[in-house]
C-alpha cells in the first residue's frame, strides 16, 4: 500500500468538483456571529427537505426577530408568528393542509420560556407537525439573557455569576417531559459541534420529518448549537464549552421513536 506524504503541502491545488450548498439555502453568508452552529442546524434541515422530495411539499412557521430573518435564507414557503406560538400556528395550518410536511424552527427560549405551553399542548393533541428547537441556552435576540433552558452554572447577561437553582430555579428538559407524552410519536436531541455530531443529528432530523407525515404524532427535534457571544467565550471555543456546559445536561440521542416498529416491518 502506497502511503501519502503529508509532511508537505500538496503538489496540485485543490479544486472543487461539486456544488455543496442546497437548493433551498439562498446564500452560505449570514448575519449571524462568528461560531454560531444554528446556519449549520438550518442548512441540515434543508438538506433533508430536499433528499424526502418535500421541496413544494412543506411550510415552514418561525417566531419573530433572528429566527424572523432566516426566511431571507431559505427558499421554502415561510410565515412568521409571535414568539413561542409557532406550534399553535402549526396546528391549524396542518389541519387545515394535513397533506403538507408543516414545521416550526424556534429557539430555546422562543420553545421553553415564551411558549412552553403551546407546545405541551401540541403534543397532547398529537398533531402531526415537526417542531425543532435550537438550543444554546440564551436569548439570543435580546442580547443572551438566560432561558428556561439555560444550566446550572451557565453564565448569560442576566446571570453573570452563573445559573442558581435555588434562586432562578433548574433548567426545563423539554424533550425528556414530551417523550413521557402519548401525542408525541418522535423526540431526539442532536449537536452541530462535529462531524460525527451532524451526521447523527441529519438522520434523526430525517426521521423527525417522517414520523408525523406517517401519523406517530408530533415530533420534537431538539439541536443544540454554539452561541459564543452569549457564553462570553471565543468562538473557536464555543463547541468544547458546549458539551462541556449543555452537553452534560441534555443527552444527545433519540429519546422517544413510536415508528420504530414500521421501520423494522418494513426491513423484513
Amino acid at each position: 500500500m502506497r502511503a501519502i506524504d503529508t509532511s508537505l503541502p500538496p503538489q496540485r491545488p485543490a479544486t472543487k468538483t461539486a456544488e455543496f450548498k442546497p437548493s433551498l439555502l439562498l446564500k452560505e453568508d449570514h448575519h449571524l456571529c462568528a461560531g454560531c452552529g444554528e446556519p449549520v442546524a438550518i442548512r441540515l434541515i434543508l438538506e433533508v427537505i430536499e433528499e424526502l422530495e418535500l421541496t413544494q411539499n412543506n411550510v415552514c412557521i418561525l417566531g419573530h426577530g433572528c429566527y424572523g430573518s432566516f426566511i431571507m435564507l431559505m427558499d421554502v414557503d415561510s410565515t412568521l408568528c409571535l414568539h413561542g406560538r409557532a406550534p399553535a400556528v402549526a396546528t391549524g395550518m396542518k389541519r387545515m393542509r394535513p397533506g403538507v410536511a408543516i414545521w416550526t424552527l424556534q429557539g430555546d427560549g422562543d420553545m421553553t420560556s415564551e411558549g412552553l405551553a403551546e407546545i405541551m399542548q401540541t403534543a397532547a393533541r398529537g398533531e402531526d407537525v415537526t417542531c425543532f428547537m435550537l438550543n444554546n441556552g440564551v436569548f439570543g435576540d435580546t442580547g443572551g439573557q438566560m432561558t428556561a433552558s439555560s444550566v446550572i452554572g451557565q453564565r448569560t447577561k442576566n446571570t453573570i455569576e452563573g445559573r442558581d437553582a435555588g434562586y432562578h430555579g433548574n433548567p426545563i428538559q423539554l424533550a425528556e417531559i414530551l417523550s413521557q407524552m402519548p401525542g408525541a410519536g418522535y423526540v431526539a436531541r442532536g449537536s452541530v459541534h462535529n462531524a460525527a455530531s451532524i451526521n447523527a443529528t441529519r438522520k434523526m432530523i430525517r426521521k423527525a420529518f417522517q414520523r408525523p407525515m406517517d401519523g406517530h404524532g408530533l415530533a420534537l427535534m431538539e439541536i443544540l448549537t454554539m452561541c459564543p457571544t452569549g457564553w462570553f467565550v471565543p468562538p473557536g471555543e464555543g463547541a468544547e464549552y458546549m458539551m462541556e456546559s449543555l452537553g452534560k445536561v441534555y443527552g444527545l440521542g433519540e429519546l422517544k421513536d413510536a415508528g420504530a416498529a414500521s421501520d423494522d416491518d418494513s426491513d423484513d
